[in-house]
């Protein structure tokens, strides 16, 4: 028999493996399978865990975003449902201008009082009331009789609109686990890509209705999302961060404990939470006010909001709402005729638009926000100036439409794979959680008022200086889109919100010494590559 021997007080002693004396047991085939078998069922509970938490978070993340398609649906259809309100109505150019561009400078009213609505009420309250106000103002602009009477309609909707379109990247930060946020943030840019394409194809399905019609029906079609609203908030939580600023700590502990799936991580969130919202320091809750904060800012505060400002500026100075809401505009500037035939070729601007953003969201957490920054502000460039070149130098002809739907399509593909999306991101993660929503809000402001006065100014300066002249300028905007990205853009891929808002306390981490550079960018591209390819 096999024996093992051991010296103790000098004395060798012999004890077989096998022996009742021995404490040296033999490992039987039904001791490893047990082993085998809690290991399996302990990875297997882990796994379903995992597959439960990835399944709440995205419906989480697409019921906030629904009020988003309520703005995009808008974008859209006005573009086409304007040809036959100036038919029906009779309303003058600047009457149309205006009726376009209020919509986004009302909007940042309802920007402005989302951020301290939704301090007070919660994140998920405040995308209820966003709906209802839109709702509201959907049903003034279908029975609209007069100019008047649409106006207040899209008065009513701007304020929805705004409430709507700060409110849902920021309660979608804060749900979502660190290694997916990126992605899940752009939901909401999803959701206004496929409200356009909708409302490019009422347009078009409705448009050989009768004028005094036809326009009502597409814009009544924009009331529908409201009943799928109602359904998410009966389904969402509420913010976790938000719940522990209103000291319901344990209740935000569930919410954790449902969208992460480590319970470790779950702790470490909490506790990261807690100490950025000055729960357990006495003197963080005598700081002086939110706004008054915003407006007095920190160095640090500051750096936040030059990004947060800046990248929500240059997302619509760029011109992206003139290439939607005008599009019909540009391709007859290019030569198309008829309204089927102009209607007909937004609907492929709207299938572009929201092909892209399918790929930003495949992207945003593996390659950064920087990159697809870099490769979105670039493209731009190029197909804003390409539009200005088909439409001052070629002219009509088919060249010419060819050039400027390709041109058009390229514009609205690199907005949605990079500057589209990931404006929303960027705002969403950058700021304190004590400012987060306030500040935030002010970015939607300032995203909203460069919308309408774009929207507001488009035909006017089109008329002054030619729809080729127009898009020049917006090239050039888009190039110094370029700069302002490489040098005031960090890159907050793989932090977690607490770890991002130190980002900003060191000027240097801010300027470039943690950011990625141009020259990264192929370097990445390759790197994901080589991964898949593995």
């Amino acid at each position: 028999m096999l024996s093992v021997g051991f010296e103790e007080n000098g004395n060798r002693d012999s004890i077989p493996l096998g022996s009742s004396n021995s404490k040296y047991k033999r490992m039987t085939y039904s001791d490893v399978y047990d082993d085998e078998e809690d290991a399996s069922h302990h990875h297997h509970q882990l796994e379903t865990r995992r597959k439960v938490t990835k399944k709440y978070v995205f419906a989480c993340a697409v019921f906030a975003s629904l009020n988003n398609v309520l703005l995009g649906y808008d974008v859209g259809v006005m573009s086409g449902a304007i040809i036959f309100i100036q038919e029906d109505l009779k309303i003058t150019e600047v009457q149309e201008e205006f009726l376009v561009g209020i919509l986004s400078i009302i909007s940042l009213v309802g920007s402005l009082a989302g951020g301290r609505t939704s301090d007070a009420i919660g994140r998920k309250w405040t995308m209820g009331l966003a709906a209802i106000v839109f709702q509201a103002g959907a049903v003034v602009m279908t029975l609209a009789p007069s100019f008047k009477v649409l106006l207040i309609g899209r008065v009513l909707a701007g304020v929805g609109i705004g409430l709507g379109v700060m409110i849902a990247p920021v309660y979608i930060a804060e749900i979502s686990p660190t290694v997916a946020r990126g992605s899940l943030t752009s939901f909401p840019e999803i959701f206004i890509n496929l409200g356009i394409l909708l409302g490019y194809v009422s347009n078009y399905a409705f448009s050989d209705l009768p004028a005094h019609v036809n326009w009502r029906i597409m814009l009544a079609v924009g009331i529908l999302p409201s009943i799928f609203i109602a359904f998410a908030l009966c389904i969402i939580p509420e913010s976790p961060r938000w719940l522990v600023l209103q000291n319901r700590v344990e209740e935000a502990r569930s919410v954790l404990m449902k969208t992460n799936d480590n319970d470790a991580e779950v702790e470490e969130r909490l506790a990261e939470i807690l100490l950025a919202a000055g729960t357990n320091n006495p003197e963080k809750q005598e700081e002086k006010a939110v706004w008054r904060e915003l407006l007095s800012p920190s160095p640090a505060l500051r750096r936040m909001l030059i990004t947060g400002l800046g990248i929500q500026s240059f997302q619509q100075i760029t011109g992206i709402d003139a290439t939607v809401y005008y599009s019909p505009e540009i391709f007859k500037a290019a030569g198309v005729k008829g309204n089927s035939k102009l209607l007909a070729s937004t609907v492929a601007v709207g299938v572009t638009k929201t092909v892209f953003i399918l790929v930003a969201i495949c992207l945003i957490d593996k390659l950064g926000r920087k990159p697809l920054l870099y490769v979105s502000t670039i493209g731009m460039t190029i197909c804003l100036f390409t539009i200005s070149f088909t439409l001052s130098v070629i002219g009509h002809g088919s060249i010419g439409v060819a050039l400027a739907i390709l041109s058009v399509c390229g514009n609205v593909a690199f907005f949605s794979i990079g500057i589209g999306p990931v404006c929303w991101v960027i705002t969403s993660e950058i700021f304190p959680l004590r400012l987060r929503a306030q500040a935030s809000a002010l970015g939607a402001v300032g995203n909203r008022v460069c919308s309408g006065l774009v929207a507001m100014s488009f035909l006017s300066v089109s008329n002054a200086i030619g729809v080729g002249g127009t898009f020049f300028v917006f090239s050039v905007i888009s190039a110094l889109s370029i700069a302002f990205v490489y040098k005031y853009v960090p890159e907050t891929k793989g932090k977690s919100l607490e770890q991002i808002e130190m980002l900003f306390q060191n000027e240097y981490e801010w300027r470039g010494g943690g950011e990625v550079q141009l020259g990264d960018v192929e370097h990445l591209v390759q790197k994901e590559l080589n991964t898949n390819n593995r």
